[in-house]
């Protein structure tokens, strides 16, 4: 049913993605899908990175780490921004129609809870792909 999972990924904020990371993997496995993990960083250095390079590098790292034991390595990929905030939603349709991802699994958050981490973009992604997306609410507090 589903051959390519897509699944944006901050490494800033992972201990936020644990549980929608394991739906991916979870479906990945039931699905004998590939799971491909997305980014978006700045050329700025940052806590997780100096580079836009080390970034990717760890990624994949990242990736390699998180393959389920379905026989397929996730690949990742990052895409460079000025603004990955402001970006963010724009540059996931379009790794959406790249990568040919048929189906996007997203950490979202509570709902009401203002969150300038992991802001409100399913409906976009939703709307403005033909992709299913999947979102998962992270465990309530």
């Amino acid at each position: 049913m589903f051959k390519t999972i897509m699944v944006p990924v901050d490494l800033a904020h992972l201990n936020a993605l644990e549980k929608p990371l394991a739906v991916a993997a979870d479906l990945a496995r039931h699905y004998e899908a590939k799971l491909c993990y997305v980014s978006v960083t700045t050329s700025q250095p940052s806590t997780v990175a100096h580079t836009p390079e080390e970034y990717a590098e760890k990624l994949k790292a990242f990736a390699h780490e998180h393959a389920p034991d379905n026989g397929q390595e996730p690949s990742a990929h990052v895409y460079n921004s000025h603004d990955p905030v402001t970006d963010l939603d724009d540059i996931l349709v379009k790794a959406i129609e790249e990568i040919g991802a048929d189906l996007v699994v997203m950490g979202t958050h509570l709902p009401k809870q203002l969150d300038a981490i992991m802001p409100a973009n399913g409906s976009k992604i939703a709307s403005h792909t033909k992709s299913s997306v999947f979102l998962v609410r992270p465990d309530a507090a």
